[in-house]
């Protein structure tokens, strides 16, 4: 076992964690019914963006350090075929299949503007299904005795929860007039 490569797995782990759930909510805010307008919205998407291309930099390395050291045995096909490791096979098999949703969110999203909106909307729901894989992966192989690092995956799907239900319960700024002229007479 390194002790080098067990901490920096478990350390970019977590930050991998906590940036996708920041992408999660800066994703969430961008496409609400109450997006940020004007300059504000140009800043929200690009730091979704910008945070989003980050943490993949941190689940490389979380996987690369996962494989490379030796405390328990994960490959490299493990770590592309989900639910193919010899170690805790459904929780690393939920991460890999996790892995698997933000490659193809990333190189859908590189192909943008070559594909239809409508396609790489679809793709982009993935999201939706990767984060709480990734939440289950780190509550079920995170390291137990550091409660600082279980509390923080904890936190983020509090936080992510709390950004999805307002996600899904808020009203259109102009929702108020928009009930108004559907209850007008039309002749």
């Amino acid at each position: 076992m390194n002790e080098l490569l067990w901490y920096v797995s478990r350390g970019t782990g977590v930050a991998s964690i906590v940036l996708l759930t920041a992408v999660l909510v800066l994703g969430m805010l961008t496409a609400s019914r109450r997006p940020p307008a004007g300059i504000r919205s140009a800043v929200v998407m690009g730091l979704h963006r910008s945070l989003a291309l980050g943490s993949t930099v941190f689940l490389f390395l979380h996987i690369a350090t996962a494989i490379a050291e030796t405390y328990v045995s994960i490959d490299l096909v493990s770590a592309v075929v989900p639910f193919t490791s010899g170690y805790e096979r459904a929780w690393v098999g939920l991460g890999t299949l996790g892995v698997d949703i933000v490659a193809t969110l990333v190189v859908t999203s590189l192909l943008r503007h070559r594909m239809p909106e409508r396609i790489w909307r679809g793709v982009h729901l993935l999201a939706f299904a990767f984060w709480p894989m990734a939440l289950v992966h780190g509550l079920t192989l995170g390291t137990s005795d550091q409660p600082l690092l279980r509390g923080t995956t904890l936190a983020c799907g509090v936080v992510g929860a709390a950004a999805l239900g307002w996600r899904l319960l808020a009203t259109s700024p102009d929702h108020v007039r928009r009930h108004a002229v559907l209850a007008e007479e039309w002749s």
